[in-house]
């Protein structure tokens, strides 16, 4: 089964504040039919009490999520910033970064996250590949560079 779906990839979007992102991408993945009606505010919730912003380098990422109940099926929803929108720190809850990527786990399987977490770690840590995923424009070529990459991932 395909973890990462062109429908929920989304290059150049831009919002006012983490809230407004999280929230778009999780309506996204939920009215795709991949997570229940809980699974925005499961997120939100989340990232108040373990934010997701983290510092890797000048193209800084967020790895949003909620727990497995609120997920029907396991995928991957990835957005990057026109714009980059202030996250509070993984590591430093107290302070914030500008993140430019989003890539929003909902893991149906809670044993699938760490796998997942792992083939998400590959990718933050390649600054080129972040600066590849910066220029995409298009659904397209975003989901196509991203699919080349979770092919192999199964959950």
């Amino acid at each position: 089964m395909e973890i990462i779906h062109k429908n929920l990839v989304f290059p150049n979007k831009k919002f006012k504040n983490d809230h407004d992102a999280l929230s778009f991408l999780a309506l996204e993945v939920e009215n795709a039919g991949y997570a229940r009606s809980t699974y925005k505010d499961a997120v939100l919730a989340r990232e108040k009490i373990f934010p997701t912003g983290l510092p890797t380098g000048k193209i800084n990422v967020a790895i949003p999520h909620a727990d497995s109940e609120h997920v029907i099926t396991s995928t991957l929803a990835v957005m990057t910033l026109k714009e980059p929108v202030d996250f509070h720190n993984m590591g430093e809850p107290k302070s914030t970064l500008p993140v430019s990527i989003v890539i929003m786990m909902a893991i149906a399987e809670p044993k699938g996250q760490l796998s997942m977490l792992q083939k998400i770690m590959d990718i933050v840590q390649d600054a080129e590949h972040l600066k590849e995923l910066m220029k995409y424009t298009t659904a397209e070529e975003l989901f196509a560079d991203l699919n080349q990459i979770f092919q192999e991932v199964h959950i």
